[in-house]
């Protein structure tokens, strides 16, 4: 799956971790894209709350952690964090 989902300063934790359980729920694994310290901090607690939601079913979610470069609106680049989950 190449979707990701962009979390921003302002998501809810719980409705972006929601999101991203019940995704994993269904055999897909969304790639969380933040930019910024606050949408960093917001997609670290939503990643969290998801291994949680998953956890009950037996799964063990983790998340590999990098850099994504983005071109802005004014073709600037933009430097993201990514984090993938995986199951293992």
């Amino acid at each position: 799956m190449d979707d990701f989902l962009k979390v921003s300063g302002s998501s809810s934790p719980q409705s972006v971790g929601s999101i991203i359980a019940r995704a994993v729920n269904a055999g897909q694994y969304p790639k969380i894209r933040a930019i910024g310290a606050g949408a960093v901090n917001q997609a670290v607690k939503a990643c969290a709350i998801a291994r949680g939601f998953v956890a009950p079913r037996g799964l063990d979610l983790v998340y590999i952690i990098g850099f994504d470069d983005i071109i802005g609106e004014n073709g600037e680049n933009i430097s993201a964090i990514s984090f993938k989950p995986v199951v293992r």
